[in-house]
C-alpha cells in the first residue's frame, strides 16, 4: 500500500487498487479462520468424550515462517496413567486429562520468529479451564548452503494459573541443534526453565529433549523422540522425579496441513505412564 500526498491541498490519500493484495490475504485468513474453528470444535469433542502433559511436546528444529507470513500449530496431548501425589493445594492432576494449546506464530526476518501460544487450555470432566498464556521469540542462525547442521535459540515467558504451576510467571530459554542429511534429521534441545515470579522461585530446572526421524516416503517419517529432566542448577542430573518419556512419532502432511503424532510411555517411576501427542499445523496464510 502506498500512500499518496498532494501538495496542493496537503490532503493525505491512498491508492486503492494496491490495496487488493490485501484485501485478498484478508479473506483467505478469514476462510482459513473457519477451518479452524471446525478444527478445534472437533478436537474439543473428542477431548470431552475421552476426558495433561506439558502444553508442548515438541523438539525444536529450524523450520522457521517467512518473513511476512503467520502460521499456527495446534497442539494437543493427553496423558494415560495414575493418580500422583500432588506438590501443593490446588495443584492440576496431570493425568487422564486433555490439553489443547494453539500456538500462533510470524515470520519476522529469515531468521527471527515470533509466536504466541493463546491460550493454554486443559479439559477433564466436561470442564474447559483455560491455564494462561505464552510468549516466544525464536532465532535460527544462517546456515552456508550445503552444511547440513544448524543452531538456534529460543525464548519464551508467559503466565499460568495457580492450578497449572504454583509460580504465576515463567520463562524458558532453549538451545537447538540439528542435523540433516539425506533421509535423516537428527534435533537436541537443551531447555532452562526458571521462575520469573512466584511464590515457590527454586533454583531453575535443566530438561533434555531429543528427536531422531527417518523419511520411509515422501510425506512420511518415522522416529523417536526423548524428553528428560536432569535436575536443577542447584542439584544437577539429579533426574530422579524430572519427568521422563519417549515417544515414537510420524510426521507427515496432507496437502498444506501438517501432522505430528506420537504415542509416549513414562518411565523411571514417572506417574505419566501412557501419553499421546498430535500437532496439526494450520495452513491459515498460504
Amino acid at each position: 500500500m502506498r500512500i499518496i500526498i498532494n501538495d496542493e491541498y496537503r490532503a493525505i490519500g491512498f491508492e486503492t487498487n494496491n490495496l487488493l493484495p490485501y484485501a485478498y490475504r484478508l479473506n483467505s485468513l478469514a476462510v482459513h479462520g473457519v477451518a479452524l474453528a471446525i478444527t478445534t470444535s472437533v478436537l474439543l469433542t473428542i477431548a470431552s468424550q475421552a476426558a495433561a502433559a506439558p502444553e508442548e511436546i515438541q523438539v525444536y528444529e529450524d523450520d522457521m515462517d517467512k518473513p511476512g507470513q503467520f502460521g499456527l500449530d495446534v497442539h494437543n496431548s493427553y496423558v494415560w496413567g495414575r493418580p500422583s501425589p500432588l506438590d501443593y493445594a490446588g495443584e492440576q492432576q496431570p493425568d487422564y486429562r486433555y490439553r489443547i494449546t494453539p500456538e500462533f506464530s510470524y515470520g519476522v526476518t529469515p531468521n527471527i520468529e515470533l509466536g504466541l501460544y493463546l491460550p493454554l487450555a486443559t479439559i477433564s470432566h466436561d470442564a474447559l479451564d483455560l491455564d494462561g498464556t505464552k510468549v516466544r521469540i525464536k532465532y535460527i542462525a544462517p546456515k552456508p548452503v550445503g552444511r547440513d547442521w544448524y543452531w538456534g535459540v529460543n525464548f519464551e515467558i508467559g503466565a499460568v494459573s495457580k492450578p497449572l504451576d504454583i509460580n504465576p510467571w515463567n520463562a524458558e530459554l532453549k538451545g537447538i541443534v540439528g542435523w540433516r542429511r539425506g533421509p535423516w534429521d537428527v534435533a537436541f534441545n537443551t531447555n532452562v526453565d526458571f521462575v520469573v515470579s512466584g511464590p515457590q522461585p527454586g533454583s531453575p530446572a535443566v530438561n533434555l529433549a531429543t528427536k531422531i526421524s527417518y523419511k520411509v516416503a515422501d510425506n512420511l517419517a518415522l522416529g523417536l523422540e526423548s524428553y528428560n529432566g536432569i535436575g536443577t542448577f542447584n542439584r544437577f542430573l539429579s533426574p530422579a522425579g524430572q519427568g521422563h518419556s519417549t515417544f515414537v512419532t510420524a510426521d507427515t502432511n496432507f496437502g498444506p496441513w501438517g501432522l505430528n503424532a506420537g504415542v509416549g510411555h513414562g518411565y523411571s517411576g514417572e506417574p505419566d505412564k501412557w501419553i499421546f501427542k498430535f500437532i496439526v499445523t494450520v495452513p491459515i496464510d498460504e
